[in-house]
């Protein structure tokens, strides 16, 4: 049984992240630390949990008594933890924020279709954003065979829920702002596009393609949907074929036959992927939930493959029937 510490437990990461690991089998949680929270029931926080744990948030964090550490905190507070803190030998380290998804640092980006073998063998896991999660898994089996577009654009659209933007309130978080509204932000500029194009490069690095991403806010609290067009000279049943033996191994990411819908992934581990062929244009759509498969999922998803376990130890989650 390995030991598991959690920093900035007060969080959406950090409530799935616990959510997921007080019934996994190979764990147990040694602290959550909550400076502004300490002394308190994580369930007080959490409202979802209760009388599913005990657990208080606390104020002290011994590195030393933990396996493995999984920081939940804000971004740019993971480089100033690690200044403030001394890491003790052999601790492995699984960050949910964008400070080392450069890989600096000795960090091994924690995208298991693309670096599962690196994964198994590192000591330090990046683990990816949300929309960057989506997106290159969008494009990941066309970028390994050297179809991206050598010139032109790759468009894609992306619908978030309200959960993307954390947990502290701002003025388009709000309910009544969300609520039946639907609205742009970051077109052209998302912070994701760095880290997706940094891997898209490593796997095919000829390509020039302009990528146009316009990430949307939606109104519903969970989940990722993203529309991706590009030019592709395949047949739709070759796309087809190279997606689903890119993914043969991946037990998360599926390709259905079917248009799909949101649904088919809140509250699961699983991207979902779609593919159509329109001329000589190719539609990629993919759904995931970006708490889970862009986040705390994920998360849990490579730390059983650093542990050598199957990568779907408690993970194994149903969505909705509604």
């Amino acid at each position: 049984m390995k030991k598991v510490g959690i920093i900035g437990g007060a969080g959406y990461t950090a409530g799935e992240l616990l959510r997921l690991l007080i019934n996994h089998p190979e764990v147990s949680i040694e602290f959550v630390h909550s400076t502004s929270n300490a002394g308190q029931p994580v369930t007080s926080v959490h409202g979802g949990l209760l009388g599913e744990t005990d657990l208080i948030f606390s104020d002290k964090h011994p590195l030393e008594d933990v396996d493995i550490l999984f920081l939940c905190s804000a971004h740019g507070a993971s480089k100033k933890f690690w200044e403030e803190n001394a890491r003790p030998e052999g601790l492995k380290v699984i960050d949910l924020a964008q400070d080392f998804r450069d890989e600096s640092n000795g960090y091994v980006y924690g995208l298991p279709e693309l670096n599962k073998d690196r994964i198994a063998l590192a000591e330090s896991i990046a683990n990816p954003g949300c929309f960057a999660t989506c997106l290159q898994l969008s494009l990941l089996p066309l970028a390994a065979a050297g179809f991206l577009p050598e010139n032109g654009d790759i468009n894609i659209t992306a619908l978030t829920g309200s959960t993307g933007a954390g947990v502290k309130p701002s003025a388009t978080t709000h309910f009544s702002w969300r609520n039946d509204n639907i609205s742009v932000y970051k077109p052209f500029t998302h912070q994701h596009l760095k880290e997706i194009g940094m891997n898209l490069r490593k796997l095919q690095p000829e390509h020039s393609a302009r990528i146009n991403f316009i990430p949307m806010r939606g109104d519903f609290p969970r989940g990722i949907f993203a529309v991706t067009t590009l030019p592709c000279n395949l047949s739709e049943e070759d796309v087809v074929s190279l997606y689903k033996d890119f993914y043969k191994d991946a037990p998360f990411t599926i390709i259905s036959d079917s248009p799909i819908d949101l649904k088919q992934v809140v509250n699961t581990n699983k991207a979902v992927i779609h593919v159509l062929k329109h001329d000589d244009m190719l539609l990629v759509t993919c759904a995931e939930d970006n708490l889970l498969k862009g986040a705390s999922g994920q998360a849990v998803q490579n730390m059983n493959i650093m542990l050598g376990i199957d990568q779907r130890t408690g993970l194994r989650l149903k969505p909705s029937a509604f």
